[in-house]
């Protein structure tokens, strides 16, 4: 593990004090990558490599032979990756670091110069590491992601099916609520099949629909036009085919989630499943409910607004072990984006504000909050209440720091969640309110009095 930066008091001051001496910095690249040891180690000591498999080969045996023991490099888009692991598979500890924590402060800026940085930085400590999960939960985060933007194309699809409808003028969306339904499914299947009678189509809507048959039937009158009818079987066809292809990345994710579970050592004898309903529509198939309990040692689904898909998402992109690399609760909401970085001078606060950068972890608790804006649970009125105050937007950062701070607190305390613990009662808030309402009363009571 790289050490952190040490002061040194001496006769001349305070002074830096090297506390990684074996330590090399990487310039990162598309096509060539800048390697920089310490000048004792090699006569040719800043070296620029090629960016195929054989030469981080060439740069992991170089920096062996240079007694080399731990490395520094830029996350520069995705060129990184490769050489990460790689040389986390050679024994070496490497410290990945953002861009604008480690900008050059020399005159010229060259790739040489910017290694050599890297690499006199890390010697003193000076440089943070970025979290990076292990490599079983990366596994799962790159499917998630992946699974994620087939979400997004099939979402695609079904606007361009929505499109060819309008342009026939099939009203469908304003009779039935999911067009993608039972109901739904079913009438584009027939009207793709050949039949364009209305009365016929409207019969294969569910009788559960709230519309009747003839609000249907009128809906479905349509012109019929061969070209928005070949855009709407083509666009019907990739939707059917993004939801084959994400039946097939839950398959995929499930096995690997199995083998992640397998390494761990849980009791799940203690293991309750809870009750919360679950949306069908784009949710996910695995019981990650199960799966996350292995890992974690607790349930999160029993806090609300946590859902299986963001569930699935998280293990993929925190792992197992994160409440590990992150001391506290705070330095873990700090992380994820979701707390005002306050500046302050002079003793006064000149802003508080959420730094405008996004973080996938931050994003997903934020879409928990979000779905808790309606809910009678504590956290719902929470919601409601930052929102009176601040606003919507505001009320969604606010909850969604409350729900990291709850998951944070659970899997490190390995306790499960306890409504009584999150924040104050509804009813002795409102009790309060009352209470404060009566004495402006009696006061306004009194003035009153007075002026009479």
């Amino acid at each position: 593990m790289a050490k952190k930066a040490k002061k040194l008091h001496t006769t001349k001051g305070l002074e830096l004090k090297i506390v990684n001496p074996d330590a090399a910095g990487i310039d990162i690249a598309d096509s060539e990558l800048q390697v920089c040891v310490p000048s004792d180690r090699d006569g040719d000591n800043n070296r620029r490599f090629g960016s195929f498999t054989q030469d981080l080969r060439f740069i992991c045996d170089w920096l062996k032979a240079c007694n080399i023991t731990t490395v520094a490099m830029e996350a520069t888009g995705i060129y990184w990756l490769s050489l990460f692991l790689m040389l986390q598979k050679e024994g070496f500890d490497v410290v990945l670091v953002n861009a604008r924590d480690v900008k050059n402060i020399s005159e010229k800026k060259t790739d040489e110069a910017d290694a050599e940085w890297l690499m006199l930085l890390h010697s003193y400590g000076l440089l943070k590491a970025s979290f990076q999960p292990d490599e079983a939960a990366r596994s799962i985060r790159n499917l998630c992601r992946h699974r994620n933007n087939i979400q997004k194309a099939a979402s695609k699809s079904v606007q361009h099916m929505q499109k060819a409808m309008e342009q026939m003028n099939i009203k469908l969306t304003n009779v039935i609520s999911d067009i993608l339904g039972k109901s739904g499914q079913a009438i584009i299947s027939a009207i793709l099949q050949g039949n364009h009678d209305p009365k016929s189509l409207a019969q294969l809507a569910d009788p559960r629909c709230k519309k009747s048959k003839e609000e249907i039937a009128l809906s479905l009158e349509a012109t019929w036009d061969e070209d928005h009818l070949f855009a709407l079987k083509q666009s019907y066809d990739q939707y059917k085919f993004y939801q084959k292809q994400i039946e097939e990345c839950d398959i995929k994710i499930e096995e690997l989630m199995m083998a992640y579970s397998a390494t761990m050592d849980t009791d799940m004898a203690k293991f309750v499943k809870t009750k919360k309903r679950i949306n069908k529509k784009n949710s996910t198939r695995i019981d990650v409910e199960k799966y996350a309990y292995s890992l974690w040692g607790v349930n999160v689904m029993q806090i609300p607004g946590m859902s299986a898909n963001s569930i699935m998402q998280l293990i993929g992109e925190l792992g197992h072990d994160f409440v590990d690399k992150f001391d506290t609760a705070a330095k873990f909401c700090r992380w994820c984006n979701i707390v005002p970085n306050t500046k302050i001078s002079g003793g006064k606060i000149l802003s508080s504000k959420v730094p405008k950068r996004k973080n996938p972890v931050g994003q997903i608790f934020r879409m928990c909050a979000n779905t808790l804006k309606d809910s009678k649970e504590t956290l719902g009125f929470y919601f409601r209440r930052m929102k009176s105050k601040d606003g919507h937007m505001q009320a969604i950062v606010a909850t969604a720091h409350k729900l990291a701070k709850i998951f944070y607190t659970m899997i490190k305390t390995k306790s499960d969640y306890d409504a009584s613990k999150v924040g104050q009662d509804e009813k002795e808030l409102l009790k309060r309110k009352i209470e404060r309402t009566q004495k402006a009363l009696e006061k306004l009571n009194a003035k009153l009095s007075d002026a009479a």
